[in-house]
């Protein structure tokens, strides 16, 4: 069954993600075909030859992952975290290995368990942010500002594992300090940019839902990390 979502999935990824990689975007039909082929994909007609050998590499990692983690398998959305992966590396060896360890820290996002966290958690309320939590905003964002806000949670992340935040160089950096959690705050940011109809005038789970998903190409990247560091700051200061 994951095998036929996988295919569905990797047939449905956008076109701004495809022709990143210049050697991806210039593919000739003959080799995308072939290459579609040997991962059986189908129904790929309407595509573009860049399209079919993209769709057919996230095929193949995205079979790979699920026979490497069978705990979890293949979820929906795992294309999305791939997608970009894949767009900027040109070996599939390489790009498996990152997705994996992409996944390391994304992969409890895709937990089939994840109600009763949220129950416990009080969040039911929130669902309607529960792609942008999943999926990082990629459906969100175009494929330079999903680029630009992972690699700045990514930096987070890794001055957090290195000490920085409490060097003199975190010292400095109290105007915005490193957070383990920025995507949350930008979550934050981007409901606090929209409050007045996500909060004020919608009053069903599905208006606010609608409202969200139509959010794609209409976000500020920069503007979002500006407002997603000023909460930062600002609970800092709290705490302080």
């Amino acid at each position: 069954m994951w095998q036929k979502i996988i295919r569905l999935d990797a047939l449905r990824a956008h076109d701004d993600w495809v022709v990143f990689s210049p050697s991806q975007a210039n593919v000739t039909e003959e080799s995308s075909r072939q290459i579609a082929d040997r991962v059986g994909l189908r129904n790929y007609d309407h595509l573009e030859p860049c399209q079919i050998f993209h769709a057919a590499r996230l095929v193949a990692i995205l079979e790979a992952y699920a026979l490497y983690d069978p705990e979890i398998g293949y979820c929906q959305g795992m294309s999305d975290l791939l997608s970009p992966i894949v767009s900027v590396m040109e070996d599939d060896g390489e790009a498996f290995r990152c997705f994996v360890g992409f996944m390391k820290k994304a992969r409890h996002n895709f937990r089939l368990d994840e109600s009763p966290g949220e129950e416990k958690l009080q969040a039911e309320d929130c669902f309607f942010v529960y792609r942008m939590v999943v999926v990082l905003f990629r459906r969100e964002l175009n494929f330079e500002q999903t680029l630009c806000l992972w690699e700045v949670m990514w930096a987070d992340q890794a001055a957090i594992r290195a000490g920085i935040a409490k060097s003199a160089w975190g010292r400095m950096r109290l105007r915005a300090p490193p957070t383990d959690d920025l995507l949350l705050y930008a979550i934050a940011a981007c409901v606090l940019q929209r409050r007045k109809l996500i909060i004020e005038k919608y009053s069903s789970m599905e208006e606010i839902m609608r409202e969200c998903n139509s959010m794609a190409g209409q976000l500020d990247v920069w503007r979002l990390l500006d407002d997603a560091h000023d909460l930062v700051v600002t609970l800092h200061e709290k705490i302080q």
